[in-house]
């Protein structure tokens, strides 16, 4: 047999090869592995990966090249979660890596992601959505505080798309902030080639991403990976729940848009809010007034007042126009915005006259779910009222599985489930926005229940045990294994 031997030539290239590998450092080698699928990419060996550390969330409009209000992701994550003296605690510094970037794929240029890679990883992964129209830091508050503590993985995005610039009334795209503001603002996503079909993608292109950088980092793949998020960002994840179970074990959608191109919907519902409120404040804010009526008759909890301060006010001021705006410019560009009126939208006419409901159809959700998916929502959502779209939704999946009562099985990681499961948490006086709690201290915060669904799920996928069943969480309360209140809350607002 004949001996192997090694020259001194081969030896020094091993040694000098060693070396090198050796010398690579984490991030060099998360993003040489990463290669041409990120742009801009930074990485950086954080001491904390928690909002503990100032540098985890960056300034706004800190990307250069881009009109202010472009990119604001100090707002976007405090926009829906509550405010920095309420938020999730943070017991312990979390080291670790955090790659900033874009999606080279993205053809717009705007699409960007973030992954953050503990260095004590538990092995799966969560990617979360972004409400709004906000940034891949939408969820450092409420989402990546939480589970980046806990070891996992996090990874998020901005549905490919920036915030907004302001404009003027001349822009045929602008839309004002509120009807008494004399501002008007640009969305990008009312640009060309931002449709909103766009939202189920970059969650889907976060997930594979994310997947391959925690190979290069840790050697494997996850574990498990779990979805979710807040308002738009809880669209996302029901389409991803519904759309990719090769990406996603499960999901919690937090008071996420249901969209759909019947009606009630949101482009149904937030005219008659718009139209109505002026004549409800001329009214002294009356709830027997007939402006009231009608705006509780579009689906809308009652108000709250408290002194010259109204939770309708708030929404008014802050979301219904230009929410409506924005969607209806998307989606049915032909409508005058305001010389035919905001409040005067009629969907149902205008679905004849343009191809809006083929759009809403384009990106609608349809309750075909194939992994766990829960839905967690405020009785006094002011904005996605809570029975055109997280009870909309919650009909939507049961109509599905009546459907599919036959064959129902789905693939899941070497098994099937039949029927996964489903749940809808109802937070008794929860509203969309946390930070309302501060004037209205009716209110209860959503994100602790949330935070406590994302854990039930977890313990559902992978020691299976049961959800608990859909039920009303009382104010003060929390999500019950054994629910006195199963199904609806009975009453929208509980003084």
């Amino acid at each position: 047999m004949r001996k192997k031997t090694i020259t001194f030539g081969a030896l020094l290239l091993l040694t000098l090869a060693g070396a090198a590998s050796a010398a690579e450092s984490p991030c060099d080698r998360v993003l040489r592995l990463l290669g041409n699928r990120l742009a801009d990419a930074t990485c950086t060996e954080s001491p904390d990966l928690t909002t503990n550390n100032p540098n985890t969330t960056p300034q706004n409009n800190s990307l250069p090249g881009l009109p202010a209000f472009a990119f604001t992701p100090q707002t976007d994550r405090a926009t829906i979660a509550p405010n920095a003296a309420s938020k999730t605690p943070i017991t312990k510094a979390v080291p670790g890596l955090q790659i900033n970037a874009r999606f080279a794929s993205d053809p717009l240029g705007q699409g960007r992601f973030l992954l953050r890679l503990p260095n004590d990883w538990n092995g799966s992964l969560v990617v979360a959505g972004a409400s709004g129209t906000r940034s891949e830091f939408n969820g450092d508050f409420a989402w990546s505080d939480y589970v980046i503590q806990k070891g996992y993985a996090y990874a998020s995005q901005n549905k490919g798309v920036l915030n907004l610039q302001f404009s003027t009334a001349a822009d045929p795209l602008a839309c004002r902030l509120n009807p008494d503001s004399p501002l008007f603002v640009h969305f990008y996503d009312n640009d060309p080639g931002q449709e909103f079909t766009r939202w189920r993608d970059f969650m889907v292109l976060a997930a594979d991403t994310a997947r391959r950088g925690i190979q290069a980092r840790y050697g494997k793949a996850p574990r498990n990976t779990y979805a979710v998020g807040t308002s738009n960002g809880g669209y996302q994840v029901r389409r991803a729940i519904e759309t990719a179970p090769d990406y996603f074990d499960g999901g919690v959608d937090w008071e996420g848009t249901f969209v759909d191109p019947d009606t009630p919907n949101l482009l149904t519902d937030l005219p008659a809010a718009i139209r109505n409120f002026p004549d409800y404040v001329a009214a002294s804010f009356s709830p027997t007034s007939t402006a009231a009526r009608n705006i509780v008759a579009a689906g809308y909890p009652p108000d709250i007042v408290a002194g010259t301060a109204s939770l309708w006010g708030s929404y008014s001021a802050s979301f219904w126009e230009v929410t409506q705006c924005q969607w209806q410019k998307r989606l049915d560009p032909g409508y005058d915005t305001y010389g035919a009126g905001t409040g005067t939208y009629n969907y149902v006419a205008r679905r004849a006259a343009s191809s809006v409901d083929d759009k809403l159809a384009a990106f609608a959700t349809t309750g075909k779910i194939k992994r766990p998916l829960i839905t967690v929502a405020g009785t006094m959502d002011g904005l996605l009222p809570i029975d055109h779209h997280a009870r909309a939704y919650a009909r939507r999946v049961a109509e599905d599985d009546d459907n599919n009562n036959d064959d129902h099985g789905r693939h899941h990681g070497g098994h099937r489930d039949r029927d996964p499961a489903y749940r809808l948490y109802e937070i008794q006086n929860g509203n969309h926005i946390e930070t309302y709690k501060d004037t209205f201290p009716q209110l209860e915060l959503i994100e602790p229940h949330a935070q406590r669904a994302f854990d039930l799920l977890v313990r559902h996928v992978e020691q299976r045990a049961p959800l608990p069943a859909s039920q009303c969480v009382r104010r003060g309360g929390v999500i019950e294994d054994a629910p006195a209140a199963a199904g609806h809350c009975a009453n929208l607002f509980e003084p």
